[in-house]
């Protein structure tokens, strides 16, 4: 049997033993230095998604989808009010049939295991009831302004509303577009402009109204997409069961000041709310339900700013359905306008893909950099 060396300590392990260990050792640290690599290439890629914006992480074919659903509700529920509902001149007590049927269509989809309530901070729940008074306020500076200036000029005061939505994102939230998004812009407000041409007339309070009405609008429509892409980030669905029945008894309250109730209870003595016209009036409730959650839907994934070139798109869309199905007469400068409004909205989806796709190039090529400078380099 050979014996032990003086010099060998049994604690120290044989040789082969402490290659073993050393290698173990080695294993454990470039697998920690694998994770700490994979953990910041993590953090990285949280970091590029927060700096570009959500509308430019949806799918297009998705953006697509939901803006053709949007824009087929929208016309569906303009020419069945034309058509069903031409005579019901009562805007507020509309209003307020829109928001009781977003109420209790949410409320029902709720129950339905669609969506849960989130739990909210006091300061949360005023920022949605300030929404509702933003939404309600909004419809009535536009009907009121409506009669204090003509129809044409009331159109073309709206189809600036790309222009305060880029505004309000620049000073309030220091977000910027490319400049062929704001070139491709130009045509598609000069064209409803020619579409809508007519007879303008304003007064100067008429003129003051319409104007803060499109930058009410302009607040709306980018303060709903903060709500669902922000801190917030609150589902469509939910903002709308929050905010619907606060606006309808807005609505009904306002409805009560005009003295609208009143000349609705007379209109109703008088026979005209027969029961094939109150299933209209139902029919109207549900299509603005659905065409307010494609709306809410819509916004949170095209962006607030493509919502405001598309409103401007649906005017002129309109116009050509009432040539078709109403026999309405343009002009010239008129069919021009919808043809330059046509080029520009083309223009301008053109201009935000190849905007998402320098995005996410240059998203790739940030992560390419910090993946090669996060590489262990072995001595």
């Amino acid at each position: 049997m050979a014996e032990k060396s003086p010099y060998h300590d049994s604690s120290y392990g044989s040789e082969d033993e402490r290659t073993n260990s050393q290698d173990s050792r080695m294993d454990k640290e470039t697998l920690g230095i694998k994770s700490d690599v994979e953990a910041q290439n993590r953090h990285v890629r949280a970091q590029s998604a927060a700096t570009i914006a959500p509308e430019y992480q949806i799918p297009t074919s998705t953006k697509y989808l939901y803006l053709a659903l949007y824009f087929g509700l929208n016309l569906t529920l303009t020419l069945y009010n034309k058509a069903v509902l031409g005579k019901f001149a009562f805007p507020w007590l509309l209003t307020t049939l829109h928001t009781t049927s977003a109420s209790l269509g949410c409320y029902i989809l709720m129950l339905r295991g669609h969506f849960k309530l989130s739990k909210l901070t006091t300061r949360e729940n005023l920022v949605l009831i300030s929404f509702s008074f933003l939404f309600t306020v909004n419809i009535a500076i536009s009907n009121v302004s409506l009669a204090m200036v003509s129809v044409p000029f009331h159109q073309i005061m709206r189809s600036t509303c790309p222009i305060f939505t880029i505004l309000i994102y620049r000073f309030f939230y220091g977000r910027t577009y490319s400049q062929a998004t704001y070139i491709s812009l130009i045509p598609v407000i000069l064209g409803v402009g020619l579409a809508t041409y007519g007879d303008y007339y304003f007064t100067g309070i008429g003129f003051t109204l319409t104007l803060l009405g499109v930058v009410l609008s302009a607040f709306k429509t980018v303060m709903s997409n903060r709500i669902m892409t922000g801190s917030l980030a609150l589902p469509a669905l939910e903002i709308l069961l929050r905010m619907s029945p606060l606006a309808a008894v807005q609505s009904l309250l306002y409805a009560f000041a005009t003295g609208e109730a009143s000349a609705f209870s007379a209109w109703v003595a008088e026979g005209n709310l027969t029961p094939s016209y109150s299933s209209a009036l139902l029919g109207n409730g549900l299509l603005a339900f659905l065409l307010n959650v494609s709306s809410f839907q819509t916004n949170k994934l095209a962006g607030a700013l493509t919502m405001t070139v598309c409103a401007n798109l649906k005017q002129c869309l309109t116009v050509l359905l009432g040539i078709a199905l109403f026999d309405v007469t343009v002009g010239v400068w008129n069919g021009a306008g919808m043809l330059v409004t046509l080029l520009g909205a083309a223009i301008y989806s053109k201009v935000e893909l190849d905007s998402k796709g320098k995005k996410a190039e240059a998203t790739n090529a940030k992560d390419l950099r910090s993946n090669a400078d996060a590489t262990p380099r072995m001595s």
